[in-house]
């Protein structure tokens, strides 16, 4: 039997033939396309030396991204217009819109967060390094990434939270005022000198380290009955959760120290 291999090899010289004539476009083109990456960077250098001043880290490094991405994305549309001229830009904005359509299905979720994570870096309800409370978990915002914020919790573990969460669900954030207030209720027998002790106990916690005069701290007293009264004590702190456990300490020392000097007793439980 005899196998004409004639037609095969015309049409691997035609496919030889295409290639050598289309290298130089290749090369034209992965030279244009290296040239929009250093234009890229550039203006991504650009980008954040204009707005480094203006706008938080997180954003910063976002806008920069998105400029380098668009940039690139530019740059490939052109070089693959260079590879194959019939490519026209009509028919690349169309199968954007076609590609645009199946991405949006696909990653609807990977948007969503994209989005709130570009809105939360823009109107900042929060910021790196505030420590913030969302449903069950809380601890220090470590970074706002594009599609998820990063939470170190207290006990040293890593949150990765979705954006778009903590954009439409509340957002307790502890660290977002200059105080923080923290408060004890102590309970004192009915016969006891009860101004004496509220003057001993203000005094004593106005000159505790780390107590805020602005708010000043208060002693009031919240219930009265025939056995027991109760004085609820409150005062303002740095709102770290660090500070304010620490500030609670010295008061709580320096009050109980207070009230033994002054030969006052209080009850074991203020409830």
């Amino acid at each position: 039997m005899n196998i004409d291999l004639s037609a095969a090899a015309d049409r691997i010289q035609s496919m030889l033939h295409g290639a050598i004539a289309l290298l130089p476009n290749l090369m034209i083109a992965v030279l244009v396309f290296m040239i929009f990456l250093v234009v890229a960077r550039m203006v991504r250098s650009l980008v954040l030396r204009l707005i480094g001043r203006h706008a938080s880290a997180g954003l910063e490094r976002v806008l920069g991204r998105l400029v380098q991405g668009a940039v690139t994305i530019v740059g490939l549309f052109v070089a693959l217009t260079i590879i194959i001229p019939t490519l026209t830009a009509g028919s690349l904005v169309q199968l954007l819109g076609i590609s645009s359509v199946a991405v949006g299905f696909a990653f609807k979720d990977v948007l969503q967060n994209f989005l709130a994570g570009i809105l939360i870096l823009v109107t900042r309800p929060f910021r790196i390094g505030d420590e913030i409370v969302f449903g069950g978990f809380e601890g220090t915002v470590e970074d706002i990434q594009t599609r998820a914020t990063e939470l170190r919790t207290y006990d040293g573990r890593r949150a990765v939270i979705p954006n778009s969460k903590l954009f439409t669900d509340a957002v307790l954030v502890n660290t977002a005022y200059k105080g923080r207030r923290s408060e004890v209720d102590l309970a004192f027998d009915i016969n006891a000198d009860l101004d004496r002790a509220r003057n001993a106990i203000l005094t004593t916690v106005r000159g505790v380290d780390g107590v805020l005069t602005d708010p000043a701290p208060e002693v009031l007293t919240t219930s009265v009955s025939p056995e027991k009264a109760v004085l609820h004590i409150r005062w303002w702190s740095p709102p770290h959760r660090g500070d304010v456990a620490r500030v609670q300490d010295r008061v709580m020392a320096a009050i109980d120290r207070a009230l033994k000097d002054s030969g006052i007793v209080k009850l074991p439980s203020a409830a």
